[in-house]
């Protein structure tokens, strides 16, 4: 049985460590390994710490668990860019590889759809890496693409599209 609940200080350990861990398996293909060790745990579990002991009223985390550990969060707030006519974003959702593919990133999006509509935002965007084959999983909840971006990681640029919900009710119907 998995539970969401808002994430707090307290996960930063867990979250970091997900990040870590889905990161390199899920960019192995898309990124050099150079920039792809740029990722470690130990300035992840910085960052995370660092957000959620800040917890500002506009940006939510929520983690999934079963009773014995996290599997995966996600994270967002305000679209950051100001390019589109989006006022929310996804900044990241990972899952640990043996967790993926078992409708818990879909349950994430919708509880985090939820907590971003009760703040009052009505668009949402997200950013992938341009060959990444997550697409699909935004792409299954009608996002579309709206446009695209060169981005720095590490010593190298890639490419990277933003999709999009226009609507987060919208985004919501199509959710389980």
């Amino acid at each position: 049985m998995f539970a969401i609940r808002k994430a707090c200080y307290e996960d930063a350990t867990a979250i970091a460590d997900i990040h870590v861990n889905s990161w390199k398996s899920t960019y192995t293909d898309l990124l050099e390994e150079k920039d792809l060790s740029n990722m470690t745990y130990e300035n992840r579990r910085a960052l995370w710490e660092t957000v959620l002991r800040m917890q500002k009223r506009e940006q939510l985390t929520f983690v999934i668990h079963n009773e014995e550990r996290i599997v995966g969060f996600i994270s967002g707030g305000p679209e950051r860019t100001k390019k589109f006519n989006y006022d929310g974003e996804i900044y990241t959702i990972y899952l640990l590889d043996e967790f993926q593919k078992k409708g818990l990133g879909s349950r994430l999006l919708n509880v985090f759809s939820e907590g971003m509509k009760n703040l009052g935002y009505q668009s949402l965007l997200v950013w992938i890496l341009k060959q990444n084959p997550s697409s699909r999983f935004y792409e299954r909840y009608n996002a579309r693409p709206v446009g695209e971006e060169v981005t720095t990681i590490g010593e190298g640029t890639y490419q990277e599209t933003a999709y999009g919900w226009e609507n987060i009710d919208q985004l919501l119907k199509t959710l389980p």
